[in-house]
């Protein structure tokens, strides 16, 4: 086992996955300007829910994981240095650096007196360019020069929220980027020494790196937005099935089977931030992507097909109750961040709808937005007793566990399925699917 110190900066999905991952086999240390988040840590407590965070959170903490709010001069005299750092989009759809440039700007200032070269590398996702031409520069004040006094290098990572620590642990690719082969290499020899099989590591160069994740993402996004498509047409095309669609479709080799389920459109952290930060970026370049853009309004309008089958059902949505069943953009997290159940409890609100939210981990999420604006519950008949329509909005367990007499409690039994994870046969039920015409 290589006897490596590594640092973590920015606890998010991305550096906390990887922290506990790290953090059973190194001496890890993770860094986040949030103290109460670092205090949480440091009791064995995630501040967001993910499938077996905790489990490895501790196991971290006993083989000696460590939380810190300071970047100091422990920090720089890790071996290894992650940076992960949020990089959300600005008002005009651009990329946000500000976070990553205090990180680099704290960590040159503690380097202008370290002893040791750390190796540096930026996880965060990041425009093409970015790790040469923004934060090379900020890291080289104080006199210091690349590859004199210290390495950099770009990993982005491939995680899905909900399957962060599966990915983490079993990432399909690992990508490194750089121009210094012995860093190169000490940062394979690192992955090597993690993984117990053997890992696929790519070697390219910090911009092609940084490009990679951005077309990954943009890529997924698109199979989304063209599955959602297909969706809308077999909507309006009697004794059509896009499920059945799909599936054929994605046994073609050159198309395959992920990501090619409909439903009301891709949201959370990851997908419409870079997509719209990608062409942003092409357009500066002087790219006008028409590809990218219809795959981003292609999403946006998703929020609307799912409205029309709400108001195709209920023709007067003034004082209705809509039971909206799961508020995270996906299952198996809390996230909110761009979720489309958000934005379709703003558009029933303003049509006069009393509104009650059902998911399992994200009502506390959801409070802070709209408040006692629409009432919440944690119990799912709840939810749909006198309920005149119910939105099936993520595809959780207990969802697809719904059976024909939970839904008879409602006042008018109409289930909006935006998923199509439950069948209803009973006659006295409305049951519309999103992507199967009738």
């Amino acid at each position: 086992m290589i006897k490596k110190k590594i640092a973590i900066i920015g606890l998010g999905y991305v550096g906390l996955s990887l922290a506990v991952f790290l953090g059973s086999k190194f001496k890890v240390i993770g860094v986040d300007s949030n103290k109460n988040r670092i205090t949480a840590l440091g009791k064995g407590i995630s501040y967001f829910y993910e499938p077996k965070i905790k489990f490895y959170l501790k196991r971290a903490i006993k083989n000696g994981l460590t939380f810190t709010d300071k970047i100091d001069r422990e920090i720089i005299s890790c071996d290894i240095i992650f940076v992960t750092v949020g990089t959300p989009i600005d008002k005009f759809g651009s990329i946000d650096l500000s976070n990553i440039k205090a990180v680099s700007s704290d960590i040159a200032k503690n380097l202008a007196n370290a002893k040791n070269k750390p190796t540096i590398v930026i996880k965060s996702t990041v425009i093409p360019g970015t790790t040469l031409q923004v934060i090379k520069p900020i890291l080289e004040k104080y006199d210091l020069k690349e590859s004199e006094d210290f390495d950099l290098l770009t990993n982005p990572e491939f995680l899905r929220e909900g399957s962060a620590m599966q990915d983490t642990i079993a990432p399909h690719v690992i990508v490194i980027g750089g121009s210094n082969q012995k860093a190169i290499q000490k940062l394979t020899d690192i992955y090597k020494s993690a993984y117990k099989k053997k890992q696929n590591i790519v070697e390219t160069n910090n911009i092609t790196a940084e490009v990679i994740k951005y077309a990954n993402n943009a890529f997924l996004a698109t199979k989304i937005s063209f599955i959602n498509s297909i969706a809308n047409i077999c909507q309006k095309l009697p004794d059509t099935n896009v499920d059945k669609i799909a599936e054929i479709i994605g046994m073609d080799p050159r198309i395959g089977r992920q990501f090619l389920k409909a439903g009301p459109g891709y949201g959370g952290s990851c997908f419409p931030k870079d997509v719209q930060a990608l062409i942003n970026f092409a357009h500066n370049i002087g790219y006008d992507s028409v590809l990218l853009n219809a795959v981003k309004n292609t999403n946006s309008s998703q929020v609307n097909a799912v409205m029309s089958l709400i108001k195709q059902n209920i023709k007067n949505l003034n004082g209705k109750k809509v039971a909206i069943l799961g508020l995270a953009f996906k299952e198996n997290t809390d996230d909110i961040r761009e979720s489309v159940s958000t934005k379709i409890i703003s558009l029933l609100l303003k049509n006069g709808c009393k509104v009650c939210g059902h998911d399992p981990k994200a009502i506390d999420n959801t409070r802070i937005i709209f408040g006692n604006k629409i009432t919440y519950t944690k119990s799912l008949k709840d939810a749909l007793t006198d309920s005149d329509c119910a939105v099936i909005m993520t595809p959780w367990q207990e969802y697809r566990n719904i059976k024909e007499k939970d839904v008879l409690v409602m006042k008018s039994p109409i289930i909006i399925d935006t998923r199509r994870v439950i069948s209803m046969k009973n006659k006295d039920i409305t049951q519309v699917s999103l992507g199967i015409g009738k």
